[in-house]
This record gives C-alpha cells, structure tokens and sequence, in this order.
C-alpha cells in the first residue's frame, strides 16, 4: 500500500517501509529532495528555574568550632576596654603605695660643697685711741685680725621630721581613700570585662542568626525558582497568563538580591565576631553549637532578680567605694584647720661646721632635735574650700549611683519580659512555621491543578519565608535575651572576676 504525500509542492508516495519513490516518467526531470533538519541539540538545563544546594554547613556544629561561652571569654581577655580599666587600676594600687609612703618619717640629706672667693678681711678696731682704756692699757686697743678664714666649705646635713597629728589627722585618711578608689579601680575592670563577654557571646548568636538568614535566603530562592518553573508549565498548558510568569521571574531576582544581601550580611557579622575576640584572618571560625536547642526555663521572679542585680552589679560596687573614697578625702581636708605637729632631728658633719665659732678648718659633727607646731588661719579657709569639694563629689557619687540602681531595677524587668517573649516567640514560631509550609504546599497543588492563582501562591511563599526568618530570630533572640539578663543580674561578672 501506498500513499501519496505532498511536501514542499512535491508529490511523493510514501510505501509501507517509510521509503521515498517516485514514477519511472519523472526520474529524469527529478527535483532536488529537501535536506533534512539538522539533529536537535542536547537540551540545556534552565539555570533560571534551577534550585541552588541548600548550605546547611553554616550552622552545622564542628568538632572544636567556637561556642558563645568561648567567645565570651575570649573577648572579656582581649578587650581594649577592659584592658583601659586594668591601667587606671594599676594607677590606682600605685597611689595606695604613695599614701603608704606618707606613714614613713620623712628622712632627707644634703651635701654641699662651697667655694668662698679669697679676700683680707680688714682689722677690727673696737676702741678710738683717746679712749681711757687704750690711754691705760693701750696693748688691749690694738687692731683685731682674724688669722684664718676657710674658703673650701663643706657640708653634710641629714635631716629626719615626724609628722605626728597628720598620723591621725590626714595620713590615714588618705590611705583609706587611695585603698576605697583602687577597690573601686578594680570593680571598673571586672564591669568592663563582663560588658565584653555579654557583647561577645550575642555577636556570636548574632553571626549565627547571619548564617542562618543565608540558608533562609537560599531557600526562599528555590521556592522562587520552582514558581517560575510551574508558572512557564502553565502558561504552556494554558493555564496561566504571561504575567504569572513574569512576575514569578522578577520573584527569582528579587529573591537573588536578597540572597546576596543576606550574604553580605553574614559576611559583616563574621567581621564583627573577629573584631569582638581579635581573631586573626587566618583564624578558622565555625559553629561549636547551633540554635536547634530549645533554652533552659529562667527560674525567680522580679523582685528576686532585682535584689540580687543590685548586690552583684559591678557599678554599683564601684559607686560606693568611689563615695567612700571621696569621703574620706574630705576627711582628710579637714586636717587643714588644725595646727600641724610634728618632731624633727638632724646631723650635721661639715668643715667648717657652721655651729662652730670661730670656723676651723677641720670636720666637726653636731646635732639637734625637736619639735614644732605650725598653724595659719589661711589654712582653714583651703581645708573648708577642698572639704566641702570632696563632700560635693561624695554626694554626686551617691546620687550617681541611685540613677544606676533605678536602671538597673528597670534593666532587670526589661531582660526578663525580653526572655519570655522570646521563649514565648519561639514556641508561636514553630507553630507558624508548620501552618505556613502546609498553606504553601496546598497553594503549589491548586496552582499546579488550575485551580489556584499565582498570587496566591506568591503569598503562600512570602508567608513561609516570613515563618522560618521568624522562626530563626526567635532562636537567637531566646539566647541573646538570657545573655542580656545574666549581665543585668551581675552573674556574668562574678564569672570574669580576677
């Protein structure tokens, strides 16, 4: 059986075989036969609707990765802060041990060399000639003459003053205020110290968070991708028009530039952990731990953690002894207003001694001792001027302080509502998480069936992405926020304590 065909205005019969044949009358006159089509190309895949590999290994936990507990540490020891205050707390021991020195009787030395310039000294004539006694006896109205007069002179003086009210007075006052303000020094040291290692571990959660939104990022990309590719199927079947398609494909770049956003972002998180801990470039960092844990309950109440943030609280220590120091410094300037006592001695070895009559050239040791009371009404007006400065910085310390215990009060009850939200966001998160991943498979099937839309779909992958950000802030916001309370309460200063 045969059957005709007609191609490119050629008739051909076309035989059972599939083989081309034609009558024996037109073989001289045959027209040339169309070349085939070249063989299709291999399909290519389509890079647009193709999904990227999910990078789970950014939060997935390393043997030897860091922990916020590490990362605490490490930037409460590197801090620069910390590391300002560990001066000024050596500058403050140092001023203990000069107001140790005041207790010590004051001992001084002198040597001294003089060279006097050489000259007569004229004779003395003491009666006139007429006088009775030089007419009696004029041998005794002679000129005097002085035979000797040293011109090399030297001295040794050793002096040692007891200052016996500033005992009682001012010495052990201002050692009390030097020791209060080294106390205070060091509570500086371990308040910044505990500030580092509550910074350090939240930039830890934080980079987490970071890595975590790229992971979010690239899935939201994919859900993107899969839209664009249901949308192009429908299109072709006829179900959908070209504006779900377009507008699934602008859905993909959108998703694109949050994706390299979200990059970025863990990029400049991980900065700012190196930054926190001083890690060098070199340096390998990743997860010890992840957010998948669910935190610990926080145990007590308000009023409970309140008392203990203000009995722990390093600011508060540091107030009081920067209040007790400037007290006693006002102590100590009241001092002012009363005589001074003190006992003195010294030893003198020179040639010429300068207590010896006539001088003689030759060396001569002598001493003294004593005691004196010195006093001027001046004084009391100095001491009144610096007592009642010391008293004003003391009173400005103490009211400073109260400010500090009101924040603190106020810094307690914000940590704790802060914990239970997000523990309370957690659990909502989950929930919504599960809602939003059944509407958005529900929302893919209608679609693909014709019987949904695309912008409800669109919605449907807007709210699962929204859901698992949710989710992944509540993670970290559920460990940031007991961070923040433990440093609220001072525990976390009883931890880097020297």
């Amino acid at each position: 059986m045969r059957t005709v065909v007609a191609w490119g205005g050629v008739m051909v019969l076309v035989g059972m075989s599939g083989s081309f044949a034609t009558p024996a009358s037109a073989q001289e006159s045959r027209l040339p036969v169309p070349p085939a089509p070249p063989p299709a190309a291999p399909a290519t895949q389509d890079t647009a609707t193709t999904p990227l590999p999910v990078p789970t290994e950014l939060t997935q936990v390393r043997p030897g990765g860091l922990t916020a507990g590490q990362v605490g540490a490490r930037a409460a020891a590197t801090s620069w802060n910390a590391k300002a205050s560990e001066a000024s707390l050596r500058g403050a021991a140092a001023r203990v041990d000069e107001a140790w020195a005041a207790f010590l009787p004051r001992l001084s030395g002198v040597g001294k060399y003089t060279r006097l310039s050489n000259f007569a000294l004229p004779p003395l004539t003491f009666f006139p000639a007429n006088s009775p006694l030089c007419v009696m006896a004029p041998e005794a109205c002679g000129p005097v003459t002085f035979p000797f007069f040293k011109l090399d002179n030297w001295l040794l003086q050793a002096s040692l003053v007891i200052p016996i009210s500033d005992y009682f007075l001012r010495i052990d006052q201002n050692y009390t205020a030097a020791t209060h303000s080294q106390d205070a020094a060091r509570w500086d040291v371990i308040g910044a110290r505990a500030s580092s290692w509550a910074n350090g571990a939240a930039a830890y959660y934080t980079w987490l968070r970071a890595r975590g939104a790229v992971i979010v990022a690239v899935q939201a990309l994919n859900d993107q991708k899969t839209h664009l590719r249901d949308a192009r199927n429908q299109f072709s079947a006829g179900n959908a028009s070209k504006a779900d398609v377009l507008r699934a494909d602008t859905a993909v770049s959108s998703a694109e530039l949050t994706l390299e956003r979200a990059k970025n972002l863990a990029d400049l998180s991980e900065k700012q952990l190196r930054v926190a801990i001083h890690a060098h470039d070199e340096e390998s960092i990743v997860p010890g731990e992840d957010l998948e844990v669910t935190p610990e309950p926080i145990q007590g109440n308000v009023k409970q953690m309140t008392l203990e943030a203000l009995s722990s609280r390093p600011e508060v220590k540091s107030a009081d002894a920067n209040a007790a120091a400037a007290r006693e410094q006002a102590s100590a300037a009241k001092a002012g207003r009363y005589p001074v006592l003190s006992a003195f001695g010294d030893g003198i070895e020179g040639n010429p001694n300068p207590r010896q009559i006539p001088p003689a050239n030759t060396w001569l040791g002598t001493w003294d001792v004593g005691a004196q009371v010195t006093w001027s009404p001046n004084d009391i007006l100095v001491a009144n001027g610096s007592a009642a400065d010391a008293e004003s910085r003391a009173a400005a310390i103490e009211a400073n302080k109260n400010n500090v215990r009101d924040s603190i009060e106020v810094e307690v009850t914000q940590t704790m509502q802060a914990v239970h939200e997000a523990d309370f966001s957690l659990d909502a998160s989950r929930r919504e998480l599960a809602s939003a991943e059944e509407a958005y498979r529900v929302a893919r099937e209608l679609f693909n069936n014709g019987r949904g839309t695309s912008t409800t779909l669109t919605d449907a992958e807007t709210d699962l992405t929204r859901a698992r950000l949710d989710l992944l802030n509540a993670k970290a916001d559920a460990r940031i926020a007991r961070i923040r309370l433990e440093h609220a309460l001072g525990r976390d200063a009883r931890a880097t304590a020297p």
